[in-house]
Parts: structure tokens; sequence; C-alpha cells
């Protein structure tokens, strides 16, 4: 199995220090059309793969605030 296309980009996560808090988050990142992969960053951070003619940046980082997480490029 090949490994995962698309766009990368770090994103960083306010408040995501628990198990709960990054399944959840992960989940909600993982539900959004055009997201390929969402894996562990670091810390607070998950690197995610994505398909930019589907959604933006700014999309993932709106549905991380919509669980009541800070988030950014990291």
């Amino acid at each position: 199995m090949s490994a995962p296309v698309g766009t990368r980009v770090m994103l960083g996560v306010r408040g995501m220090d628990t198990d709960g808090a990054r399944a959840n988050v992960t989940g909600a990142l993982r539900a959004l059309p055009g997201v390929v992969a969402v894996e562990p960053g670091g810390g607070q951070q998950l690197l995610v793969r994505y398909d930019p003619s589907e959604l933006t940046v700014m999309d993932m980082i709106r549905a991380v605030r919509k669980l009541g997480f800070l988030a950014g490029m990291a």
C-alpha cells in the first residue's frame, strides 16, 4: 500500500493534552471531506494530509475550534 498523497500541514491545537481530546480532534478532522490522513505531530500538534481542492487549512481550523480548542498552523 502506498503512502497517502496530498498537501501536508502541521496544526497546533491548544488544550489537546489528553488521549480523549486527541481522539475527538482527530476524528473531527478525519470526518472532513478532503482529509486524507491525520497523524500525531508531537505534543499538541497533528500532521494533516489533505486535498486542497476540497478544503482549506481554515476549514480545518474552524472544525477544531467548534470543539472548543484553539488551533492554528504550527
